[in-house]
């Protein structure tokens, strides 16, 4: 028990103190994460629209597999992004694998399904009778489009911490096509250990493997810290929007 209350101890130290390898770390995951809900969200809202206001070929189809996407395991997900950028592989030219880029891929493609899925129930669960009447005073279909998107704002923002919730927490595929990469740099202070694709999710079974409870404790406390306050906004807009 003293064990634990002494990494603890160590690990509100490194946080407070802004320690730059916790930083650094804490500081990836941010950037990386961040970046790929952006883009998911750029794209899937857009998307969500388009299924909710126009019927085409395969539509049904695609919508299956993009309830199938809501729940890819991030380690295949991982591998197969490594396959296709690997040197060998059709984008191996790009050498993008072990960069932060790749990672963004990578959680993009996790997150994008999730938001396009929910922001399709939310713009599906507007009343059909907002559209119709707005098409009767005259609004064309750009504008209804974005009278229904106002309406399914909470449903829609929902989505889009839930996808945050997901990329956030995986450890899979960033891990795979990042590499969990650190190095050392020389600073007037002296050398200092930086991340260059670690993650706060990636670090933690490493230092914890390497005996370094404390910065374990350090990162678990960040991220939980994260998560919680997706949680917390999710579960705010849930009840905003009515939804159980």
């Amino acid at each position: 028990m003293e064990y634990l209350i002494e990494g603890v101890l160590r690990a509100v130290t490194l946080i407070a103190t802004l320690d730059p390898y916790v930083i650094s770390v804490a500081k990836v995951q941010i950037i990386v994460s961040t970046s790929a809900v952006l883009l998911a969200s750029i794209t899937a809202v857009p998307l969500a629209v388009l299924f909710c206001f126009k019927n085409f070929p395969l539509r049904n189809f695609l919508l299956t597999l993009i309830n199938t996407g809501m729940g890819l395991p991030p380690v295949v997900v991982g591998l197969v992004v490594f396959v296709f950028f690997m040197r060998r592989g059709p984008l191996g030219f790009l050498d993008m694998i072990y960069t932060r880029e790749i990672m963004v891929v990578a959680q993009y493609i996790l997150a994008f399904p999730i938001i396009l899925g929910v922001s399709i129930a939310a713009i599906n669960a507007v009343p059909r009778s907002i559209r119709e009447t707005a098409y009767t005073l005259g609004a064309r279909d750009r504008e209804v489009a974005l009278l229904v998107i106002k309406e399914a704002a909470f449903g829609i923002i929902t989505g889009i911490l839930a996808g945050a919730g997901r990329v956030f927490a995986e450890v899979g595929a960033i891990l795979t096509v990042g590499g969990n990469i650190a190095y050392d740099i020389a600073t007037p202070e002296g050398i200092i250990h930086v991340s260059k694709t670690r993650t706060l999710s990636t670090a933690i079974p490493l230092e914890t493997s390497q005996g370094d409870i404390a910065a374990a404790i350090a990162f678990g406390l960040i991220l939980l810290t994260i998560t919680f306050i997706l949680n917390i906004l999710v579960s705010f807009l849930r009840r905003r929007a009515g939804i159980a």
